[in-house]
Protein backbone atom coordinates (compact mmCIF):
# COMPACT_ATOMS: atom_id res chain seq x y z
CA UNK A 1 0.00 0.00 0.00
CA UNK A 2 2.87 2.38 0.77
CA UNK A 3 4.29 1.94 -2.75
CA UNK A 4 0.88 2.66 -4.24
CA UNK A 5 0.41 5.83 -2.16
CA UNK A 6 3.91 6.98 -3.12
CA UNK A 7 3.13 6.52 -6.83
CA UNK A 8 -0.19 8.37 -6.51
CA UNK A 9 1.50 11.21 -4.60
CA UNK A 10 4.20 11.49 -7.30
CA UNK A 11 1.57 11.61 -10.04
CA UNK A 12 -0.39 14.30 -8.18
CA UNK A 13 2.79 16.37 -7.89
CA UNK A 14 3.49 16.02 -11.62
CA UNK A 15 0.00 16.28 -13.15
CA UNK A 16 -3.00 18.56 -12.58
CA UNK A 17 -5.45 15.63 -12.85
CA UNK A 18 -4.75 11.95 -12.29
CA UNK A 19 -6.74 8.83 -13.13
CA UNK A 20 -5.94 5.39 -11.78
CA UNK A 21 -7.63 2.07 -12.54
CA UNK A 22 -7.79 -0.94 -10.22
CA UNK A 23 -8.50 -4.16 -12.13
CA UNK A 24 -8.20 -7.76 -11.01
CA UNK A 25 -9.83 -10.92 -9.76
CA UNK A 26 -13.29 -11.02 -8.22
CA UNK A 27 -13.00 -10.79 -4.42
CA UNK A 28 -9.40 -9.53 -4.53
CA UNK A 29 -10.33 -6.28 -2.75
CA UNK A 30 -10.66 -3.81 -5.63
CA UNK A 31 -13.71 -2.03 -4.23
CA UNK A 32 -12.24 -1.80 -0.73
CA UNK A 33 -8.95 -0.40 -2.05
CA UNK A 34 -10.77 2.04 -4.34
CA UNK A 35 -12.89 3.30 -1.44
CA UNK A 36 -9.84 3.72 0.81
CA UNK A 37 -7.94 5.69 -1.84
CA UNK A 38 -11.00 7.84 -2.62
CA UNK A 39 -11.48 8.61 1.08
CA UNK A 40 -7.77 9.32 1.65
CA UNK A 41 -7.53 11.76 -1.26
CA UNK A 42 -11.10 13.03 -1.57
CA UNK A 43 -11.09 11.42 -5.01
CA UNK A 44 -13.92 10.67 -7.41
CA UNK A 45 -14.73 6.95 -7.49
CA UNK A 46 -16.15 5.11 -10.50
CA UNK A 47 -17.32 1.48 -10.30
CA UNK A 48 -17.06 -0.80 -13.33
CA UNK A 49 -20.00 -2.78 -11.88
CA UNK A 50 -22.14 0.13 -13.14
CA UNK A 51 -21.21 -0.81 -16.71
CA UNK A 52 -22.37 -4.37 -17.28
CA UNK A 53 -23.97 -5.16 -20.63
CA UNK A 54 -27.78 -5.55 -20.59
CA UNK A 55 -29.16 -9.02 -21.35
CA UNK A 56 -30.53 -7.72 -24.67
CA UNK A 57 -26.96 -7.06 -25.87
CA UNK A 58 -25.45 -10.31 -24.54
CA UNK A 59 -25.38 -11.98 -27.92
CA UNK A 60 -23.19 -15.06 -28.44
CA UNK A 61 -20.82 -12.87 -30.48
CA UNK A 62 -20.59 -10.24 -27.75
CA UNK A 63 -20.05 -12.80 -25.00
CA UNK A 64 -17.35 -14.51 -27.09
CA UNK A 65 -15.29 -11.29 -26.92
CA UNK A 66 -12.79 -11.19 -24.05
CA UNK A 67 -14.23 -8.46 -21.83
CA UNK A 68 -17.45 -8.40 -23.85
CA UNK A 69 -19.74 -8.52 -20.82
CA UNK A 70 -18.85 -4.94 -19.90
CA UNK A 71 -20.43 -2.00 -21.70
CA UNK A 72 -17.05 -0.65 -22.73
CA UNK A 73 -18.60 1.63 -25.37
CA UNK A 74 -20.73 3.51 -22.82
CA UNK A 75 -17.88 3.63 -20.29
CA UNK A 76 -15.58 5.19 -22.88
CA UNK A 77 -18.14 7.89 -23.68
CA UNK A 78 -19.12 8.64 -20.08
CA UNK A 79 -15.65 8.48 -18.51
CA UNK A 80 -12.67 8.12 -20.84
CA UNK A 81 -13.72 10.69 -23.45
CA UNK A 82 -14.55 13.39 -20.89
CA UNK A 83 -11.62 15.81 -20.56
CA UNK A 84 -9.85 15.65 -17.25
CA UNK A 85 -10.83 18.46 -14.94
CA UNK A 86 -14.49 18.23 -15.96
CA UNK A 87 -17.19 16.54 -13.93
CA UNK A 88 -18.62 13.25 -15.08
CA UNK A 89 -22.24 12.37 -15.68
CA UNK A 90 -22.69 8.63 -15.43
CA UNK A 91 -25.74 6.39 -15.65
CA UNK A 92 -25.22 3.26 -13.53
CA UNK A 93 -26.73 0.08 -14.90
CA UNK A 94 -29.17 -1.74 -12.64
CA UNK A 95 -28.64 -5.46 -13.39
CA UNK A 96 -31.81 -6.56 -11.56
CA UNK A 97 -34.06 -4.12 -13.44
CA UNK A 98 -32.03 -4.35 -16.67
CA UNK A 99 -32.10 -0.59 -17.14
CA UNK A 100 -30.00 2.50 -16.63
CA UNK A 101 -30.55 4.37 -13.39
CA UNK A 102 -30.91 8.17 -13.37
CA UNK A 103 -27.76 10.10 -14.17
CA UNK A 104 -25.34 10.86 -11.36
CA UNK A 105 -23.07 13.90 -11.50
CA UNK A 106 -19.57 13.22 -10.21
CA UNK A 107 -17.82 16.53 -9.62
CA UNK A 108 -14.37 17.08 -11.05
CA UNK A 109 -11.56 15.97 -8.77
CA UNK A 110 -7.80 16.00 -9.02
CA UNK A 111 -7.81 12.23 -8.62
CA UNK A 112 -10.30 9.83 -10.18
CA UNK A 113 -10.23 6.18 -9.13
CA UNK A 114 -11.82 3.60 -11.43
CA UNK A 115 -12.28 0.28 -9.70
CA UNK A 116 -13.42 -3.02 -11.04
CA UNK A 117 -12.73 -5.83 -13.42
CA UNK A 118 -12.36 -4.67 -17.02
CA UNK A 119 -11.10 -1.19 -16.04
CA UNK A 120 -7.88 -1.84 -18.01
CA UNK A 121 -9.74 -2.90 -21.17
CA UNK A 122 -7.61 -1.89 -24.19
CA UNK A 123 -10.68 -0.42 -25.89
CA UNK A 124 -10.31 2.55 -23.52
CA UNK A 125 -6.84 3.42 -24.77
CA UNK A 126 -4.42 5.19 -22.46
CA UNK A 127 -7.09 6.70 -20.23
CA UNK A 128 -5.30 6.28 -16.91
CA UNK A 129 -1.96 7.27 -15.42
CA UNK A 130 -1.57 4.25 -13.15
CA UNK A 131 -2.77 0.67 -13.58
CA UNK A 132 -3.16 -1.47 -10.47
CA UNK A 133 -3.88 -5.19 -10.70
CA UNK A 134 -5.18 -7.06 -7.65
CA UNK A 135 -4.95 -10.82 -7.59
CA UNK A 136 -5.97 -13.53 -5.18
CA UNK A 137 -5.34 -17.27 -5.03
CA UNK A 138 -8.30 -19.29 -6.39
CA UNK A 139 -9.08 -21.04 -3.09
CA UNK A 140 -9.07 -17.71 -1.21
CA UNK A 141 -11.19 -16.15 -3.95
CA UNK A 142 -13.84 -18.88 -3.66
CA UNK A 143 -13.95 -18.54 0.15
CA UNK A 144 -14.35 -14.76 -0.13
CA UNK A 145 -17.07 -14.98 -2.79
CA UNK A 146 -18.93 -17.50 -0.63
CA UNK A 147 -18.70 -15.21 2.41
CA UNK A 148 -19.64 -12.09 0.44
CA UNK A 149 -22.32 -13.45 -1.91
CA UNK A 150 -23.56 -16.63 -0.28
CA UNK A 151 -23.79 -20.19 -1.60
CA UNK A 152 -26.58 -19.40 -4.09
CA UNK A 153 -24.44 -16.94 -6.04
CA UNK A 154 -21.14 -18.76 -5.59
CA UNK A 155 -21.89 -21.22 -8.38
CA UNK A 156 -22.65 -18.35 -10.79
CA UNK A 157 -19.22 -16.91 -10.04
CA UNK A 158 -17.55 -20.29 -10.55
CA UNK A 159 -19.43 -21.09 -13.76
CA UNK A 160 -19.64 -17.65 -15.38
CA UNK A 161 -18.04 -14.55 -13.86
CA UNK A 162 -14.64 -15.90 -12.86
CA UNK A 163 -14.03 -17.68 -16.22
CA UNK A 164 -15.07 -14.52 -18.12
CA UNK A 165 -12.65 -12.39 -16.07
CA UNK A 166 -9.83 -14.91 -16.44
CA UNK A 167 -10.29 -15.06 -20.22
CA UNK A 168 -10.12 -11.24 -20.39
CA UNK A 169 -7.00 -11.13 -18.17
CA UNK A 170 -5.22 -13.80 -20.21
CA UNK A 171 -6.26 -12.57 -23.66
CA UNK A 172 -5.10 -9.00 -23.08
CA UNK A 173 -2.22 -9.72 -20.65
CA UNK A 174 -3.84 -7.41 -18.10
CA UNK A 175 -1.67 -8.36 -15.12
CA UNK A 176 1.57 -8.08 -17.11
CA UNK A 177 0.68 -4.55 -18.23
CA UNK A 178 -0.08 -3.27 -14.72
CA UNK A 179 2.21 -0.75 -13.03
CA UNK A 180 1.59 -2.32 -9.62
CA UNK A 181 0.41 -5.85 -8.78
CA UNK A 182 -1.03 -6.49 -5.32
CA UNK A 183 -1.59 -10.05 -4.13
CA UNK A 184 -4.27 -10.21 -1.42
CA UNK A 185 -4.19 -13.98 -0.94
CA UNK A 186 -3.24 -13.68 2.72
Amino acid sequence: MEALIAKIDALLEALPYVRIAIDGNAAAGKTTLGERIAEHYGAALIHMDDYFVPFARKTPERMAEPGGNVDYERFKIEVCDVPRGEGLQIRPFDCAAQQLKPAILIPAARLTVIEGSYSHHPYFGEHVDLRVFMKVAPEVQIARVLRRNGPEKLQRFIDTWIPLENRYFEHFGIETKADIVIDTSR
